[in-house]
C-alpha cells in the first residue's frame, strides 16, 4: 500500500522522473537509426512496461485518494492489471491456436501448457 511520504521524498521522485524523460527523448531517437542487441532491447521493454504499469497504478491509487475514495493498493491494481492482460492474452493465444497461418515451436507450447495447468490449480483454490 502507498504510505504517505515526506514532501521531499516526493521532489525527489517528480525530479528524478524528470531526469529520466530527458534521458528517454535522445534514446528514442538513437533506437530507431541504432542496430541494438535483441536480447538487451527485450530487457529495456520489459523493464519500460514494468515501470509504466507501476505508473498507471500509482496514477490510479493517487487519484482515488484525491477524489475521496480512500486508499487504493497499488499491487492490487498491478494484479488487477495482469490478470486483465493475462485474459487479453488467453483470448488472443486461443484464436493463434485455431489459425493454420500461425506456426507454433512445441517447446513454446509444453511451456505455455504446463504454466497454465499450475495457474489454472492456483486459481481453482482462489474460486
Amino acid at each position: 500500500m502507498l504510505k504517505c511520504q515526506p514532501a521531499t521524498s516526493n521532489l525527489n521522485v517528480s525530479s528524478r522522473l524528470k531526469s529520466v524523460i530527458r534521458e528517454l527523448k535522445p534514446l528514442q531517437k538513437a533506437l530507431l537509426s541504432e542496430n541494438v542487441d535483441p536480447r538487451i532491447l527485450n530487457d529495456f521493454r520489459d523493464a519500460l512496461n514494468r515501470v509504466r504499469n507501476t505508473a498507471w497504478a500509482a496514477q490510479q491509487s493517487l487519484a482515488a485518494k484525491q477524489l475521496g475514495e480512500g486508499q487504493v493498493d497499488v499491487a492490487t491494481l498491478l494484479a488487477a492489471e495482469r490478470v486483465r492482460a493475462a485474459f487479453q492474452l488467453c483470448r488472443s493465444v486461443g484464436e493463434d491456436l485455431t489459425s493454420d497461418d500461425v506456426a507454433f515451436q512445441k517447446g513454446q507450447l509444453s511451456e505455455l501448457h504446463g504454466a497454465a495447468t499450475r495457474l489454472v490449480e492456483q486459481l481453482k483454490e482462489r474460486l
